[in-house]
């Protein structure tokens, strides 16, 4: 990997000069984009199509809750994930279609992400803010039109507590002139062959440094960085993303400023802490993403074995009823807790202790259950 510069220097009319570069020391980089290629190259290497659906589910939940969070959504996880169900059309409450909206943002960047020779443009990042701002009410909610701040005004965005506030580009002609920029640089990274695990940061970088809309900036740009790593191949990560930005949120932040103050010092590689921070969060992703698809597996090898004692009468009912809500999730119960639950009563309402301690001693003896520091779990 040697790779020139690519440095583009673009003069605005009020902003002053905007420098496009890589910044970035390749030879320090070399092993963590080895470490994510390998783990890559196992997860894809997993039985993902036995979980796909289930995993696909999960990742858009969690994707949609952590970017909408990072930009003041209020909803839980399982709220995030309820709303995703509902009908876009019976919508009432503005959080639950700020939900749906990035959904739908998401659905968009797939579909291109998939097409043949698709390639970065100034037109699907406004149809991206267009899908992610629609019907939000917002003094200066325009989707999909490029943000022109009056000389009334003043656009800022950061604060001190994470490397200090930054004016972008205020002049609707500069933002337009740099935003085309961005697209063209990034289209020379491509046909260089610099890696999408480089250059999807690097656009999510100079983007919000641009920063184009009046509102819906944060979010257009992860959903640019996923596009751009889907459409390279990686599959989940892209947007499971957002989550490690909401875990490392502070830093997250942060970095932009330091990126920016580090190239106005004419610091060498000013923007690796970005890319860097970027790489170890797709390691750390996918990694998890692997761990989740392995105990989904195992889940779904551990009901198929359950249903097929139960085929054969080697378990009974009752026993597959408890191996059941035992896996349905939740907290797990301690033995006395588990037997004062409704449901559990319920299933020996008419029978004595000693069934009971039947059922238990059968579902032992098949390995179905374990107790664990006094805690009953399915032994997946």
């Amino acid at each position: 990997m040697a790779f020139p510069d690519w440095l583009l220097r673009i003069e605005t009319d009020r902003f002053g000069p905007f420098r496009f570069q890589l910044g970035i020391d390749e030879a320090a980089l070399l092993l963590p984009l080895q470490r994510v290629e390998d783990a890559h190259a196992r997860f894809s290497a997993s039985p993902l199509a036995h979980v796909a659906n289930r995993l696909e589910r999960e990742v858009v939940a969690s994707s949609v809750f952590g970017t909408n969070t990072i930009e003041g959504g209020t909803l839980t996880e399982d709220e995030t994930a309820a709303a995703l169900d509902l009908d876009p059309g019976q919508v009432q409450a503005i959080e639950q279609r700020r939900v749906l909206n990035i959904k739908a943002a998401y659905d968009r960047a797939r579909i291109v992400a998939e097409t043949p020779g698709w390639c970065l443009s100034v037109d699907f990042i406004r149809d991206i803010h267009a899908l992610i701002t629609h019907d939000i009410p917002h003094p200066d909610n325009r989707p999909g039109l490029l943000r022109d701040t009056p000389k009334s005004r003043v656009t800022q965005v950061g604060d001190a507590a994470h490397g200090g506030i930054y004016k972008p580009p205020q002049f609707g002609g500069d933002v337009s002139r740099l935003l085309a920029g961005l697209i063209d640089w990034h289209g020379q990274l491509a046909a260089a062959g610099v890696p999408a695990l480089i250059r999807a940061p690097l656009v999510h970088y100079y983007y919000e440094l641009i920063h184009p809309f009046w509102d819906g900036s944060g979010r257009v740009g992860r959903v640019l960085e996923a596009t751009l790593l889907q459409a390279a191949g990686y599959r989940y990560a892209p947007f499971a993303m957002a989550r490690y930005y909401l875990a490392q949120i502070d830093r997250y932040f942060a970095l932009f400023n330091t990126c920016r103050k580090a190239e106005a010092r004419q610091e060498p590689a000013p923007n690796m802490a970005f890319v860097g921070f970027h790489l170890e969060g797709m390691l750390q992703t996918i990694n998890a993403l692997h761990d989740r698809v392995n105990r989904l597996v195992r889940v779904l090898l551990y009901q198929t074995r359950c249903r097929q004692l139960l085929d054969s009468r080697e378990i009974n009912t009752r026993q597959y009823t408890i191996v059941s809500q035992l896996l349905a999730g939740g907290p797990a119960p301690t033995l006395v807790a588990l037997r004062q639950t409704p449901w559990f009563q319920s299933l020996y309402l008419r029978l004595n202790d000693k069934t009971r301690s039947r059922d238990w001693a059968g579902l032992k003896a098949q390995g179905l259950i374990v107790e664990d520091g006094g805690v009953v779990l399915p032994a997946v």
